[in-house]
């Protein structure tokens, strides 16, 4: 996709973007949106149940023992995940996706410097369907790799526990031994405020897709594991869409679990109306179905009143867009000096991720395309594998009703005589236009361009193979989507389109053959909820779709069809997850997470319950100047007290003349039980700023000033953590 097309879409998308809970237009006395995910309550940091599919697709058993095995150089790794994926047969573009950002607004911003281009940062995203028998990873693993620093980023779904989980992967080198851990929740929250990846907005000019950027890069003379460097917006579009649609997948795991109430039996009925729902609109392809009374009856109506009654403010859904940056922004020559360099690694407030980000939309029970969004959000845990096999049970032979609809038509020859075009139209809702191809008298082929039915069907781009013998006068064909029968609104087959010409006339007409099979489905569905196995798969509980789907094929006479992988079968013996270090939650009393030796020390207490959750860490990004022994520690803080000083400072500037975001972030401090106007009048802030006002005023002799201090850029300050 060129960069011209994208400035063309970008009024369209930004146009979609809406206000967060406090800012959306409401009644006097009207109750505020629930956060889906809200930015102060990241969870545990280790998953209760289940494993992250990064955990399962490196998983492997050798003599009894499981463990996570990566392969090494990048390139290899990111050759065994293009293996578990789909590979589009008309795309350049490999499976898994990946960018290179060498001066970008992740923790490991800086590991590089001051070869900035010489050692770009790759993220990587999946947004490609599975391999046979692979895991769904589309739109579910992200990656983040910094060579320098040997540490993988990790961001993968857990199916399980319905969530996203942060892991990190130390020693990631040539000779290291790799290690995975899980990542402090509350540190990920800062910026990744929905719980989900976040990615720029277009035009993504931290990327190779800026010219300058990428001229930049091929200077450097390095290669860039196997990746492409002059590269247009194509790659990182596709991973803008793809966190998109990863951030959906909170709002859709909360109605599931939630939305249709507790364990009873009609519970069970409105999530399995639920689950047959989104067959059909998987297989029609995103169709807007109208729903009968029976939906309506079992799923719409009581989800509409538990909605109402749990979240009447309607659901806040976060924003995973931050605003696009171009880090080369006026810049004529790259600098020689080093020294010179380091000022293109600041993140002005504007383009902060740690700026807490309104929410994008809230959703709300009682409107228009409420179960719409509902129904799209369950589709993305349908993977092309399932539909696949969906697709071959329907098309056995069955004894299935079938619905016949015909309408007149009207052909005209095109530029060509080999093409034929028909326009057919009925009075109660049915049209159909396409092209029909044909060679040495034969035909071979056609286009559905557009078909409607009066049931809410509305089909494009569809293929029209020839279904049996053709004659000019006589045409059967089969409109194929992706490979697959094209399908109507309702998610049934249309079987046969009969076309018929008399001889030498420019009229004629079209049989249109429905086969209603998708009640094979729904009777698979109902048969479930019937039976014993209800109240594990209906369960208010993450959507469990493995389970779920391999006992809608067992009931669809396919069992062992989806036998798990090797990489998922090893996942199940891996030792516990594990984070590096004891995890510290925001404001935790300083007695309780210190070791006895520090207890007395003023300084490592005072800053402990408001800086320890991100900075009391095994990382160096951010700096970890609260981990080890007291007398470490007030080393460290008394070297950081520069930074420390201007974060502190910062809350009494206004926002829009910040040069730096505050510290706490301000998105989580609700966790203190705070927030900006109340942390910035706060006691507790002022003894922290005196602090180390008093180790500034010791090592200067002057009373630190803001202004003077930031003369020179803040990424000019020295760093929080002594040189090792």
């Amino acid at each position: 996709m060129s960069r011209s097309r994208v400035l063309l879409l970008l009024p369209a998308l930004l146009l979609g973007f809406t206000c967060g809970p406090a800012s959306h237009a409401q009644a006097a006395g009207a109750p505020a949106p629930t956060w889906v995910v809200d930015p102060a309550l990241p969870g545990e940091n280790l998953p209760g149940v289940g494993r992250s599919l990064f955990d399962q697709v490196f998983a492997v058993q050798r003599g009894g023992q499981a463990e996570i095995e990566l392969p090494f150089p990048f390139e290899s790794l990111l050759a065994r995940l293009d293996g578990q994926l789909q590979r589009e047969p008309t795309s350049p573009l490999p499976p898994a996706k990946r960018v290179l950002i060498p001066l970008g607004r992740s923790l490991q911003r800086t590991a590089a410097a001051p070869d900035y281009f010489a050692y770009p940062r790759v993220v990587v995203a999946v947004d490609a369907s599975p391999a046979a028998g692979a895991p769904l990873l589309k739109d579910r693993l992200y990656l983040g790799y910094q060579e320098k620093s040997a540490v993988l980023e990790v961001i993968s779904y857990n199916e399980a526990a319905g969530r996203f989980e942060f892991q990190l992967v130390k020693d990631y080198r040539a000779g290291g031994k790799p290690k995975v851990v899980y990542a402090p929740r509350t540190l990920c929250f800062a910026c990744h405020q929905n719980g989900a990846p976040i990615f720029s907005r277009a035009l993504w000019d931290e990327s190779n897709a800026n010219p300058q950027v990428a001229a930049l890069l091929l200077a450097s003379g390095r290669r860039f594991y196997g990746i492409p460097v002059e590269r247009g917006v194509d790659v990182p579009y596709a991973i803008d869409n793809a966190s998109e649609r990863a951030n959906g997948f909170a709002l859709t795991q909360r109605l599931w679990l939630e939305g249709c109430g507790g364990n009873d039996v009609t519970a069970h009925r409105c999530r399995a109306g639920l689950f047959a729902a989104t067959l059909r609109h998987a297989l029609a392809g995103g169709q807007s179905w109208t729903a009968d009374a029976d939906f309506e009856q079992a799923v719409a109506a009581p989800l509409r009143a538990e909605a109402r009654r749990r979240w009447p403010g309607g659901l806040a859904i976060g924003n995973p867009d931050i605003a696009n940056r171009n880090p080369l922004q006026g810049m004529r020559h790259w600098p020689a000096d080093s020294a010179a360099r380091v000022g293109f690694s600041h993140v002005a407030v504007l383009f902060d991720p740690l700026l807490p980000r309104p929410s994008r939309e809230v959703w709300r029970a009682d409107a228009p395309d409420a179960m719409r969004k509902l129904l799209a959000g369950l589709s993305e845990f349908v993977a092309a594998t399932d539909l696949a096999q969906l697709d071959a049970v329907l098309a056995r032979p069955a004894t299935v009703p079938v619905v016949r609809v015909t309408a007149p038509c009207r052909f005209a020859a095109s530029s060509t005589a080999s093409r034929a075009s028909l326009r057919c139209v009925a009075p109660v809702g049915t049209l159909l236009e396409g092209t029909l191809a044909w060679q040495a008298g034969r035909l071979v082929d056609g286009d559905l361009t557009r078909l409607t039915l009066a049931d809410g069907t509305a089909l494009n781009a569809a293929r029209l193979r020839p279904a049996g013998h053709a004659t000019p006068a006589v045409m059967k064909l089969q409109p194929l989507v992706d490979g697959r029968a094209a399908r109507t609104a309702a998610g049934n087959a249309i079987a046969v389109i009969e076309v018929r010409r008399p001889a030498g006339n420019d009229h004629g007409e079209v049989m249109i053959e429905v086969r209603q099979d998708f009640a094979i489905v729904q009777q698979a569905v109902d048969r479930l909820v019937s039976g014993p196995q209800a109240a594990a798969l209906f369960a208010p509980a993450p959507f469990p779709r493995e389970p779920l789907f391999a006992a809608l094929f067992g009931e669809l006479g396919i069992a062992g069809a989806r036998g798990g992988t090797g990489c998922c079968q090893a996942a199940r013996a891996l030792p516990p997850p594990q984070l590096e270090v004891p995890a510290v939650a925001p404001a935790e009393p300083a007695a309780a997470a210190m070791p006895p030796a520090a207890a007395n020390d003023t300084a490592q207490r005072s800053f402990q319950p408001y800086c320890a959750a991100c900075h009391q860490t095994a990382e160096t990004f951010p700096p970890n100047f609260l981990q080890g022994s007291p007398a470490e520690v007030v080393a460290r803080l008394r070297h950081c007290a520069p930074r420390l000083y201007v974060r502190l400072a910062m809350a009494d500037v206004a926002p829009e003349q910040r040069e730096k975001t505050p510290m706490p972030p301000e998105s989580v401090l609700p966790a203190f039980a705070s927030s900006a106007q109340a942390w910035r009048s706060s006691p507790l802030r002022a003894a922290l700023l005196a602090q180390v006002e008093g180790w500034l005023r010791a090592e200067t002799g002057q009373r630190p000033q803001l202004k003077s201090l930031l003369s020179a850029g803040y990424e000019a300050l020295r760093p929080c953590l002594p040189p090792q």
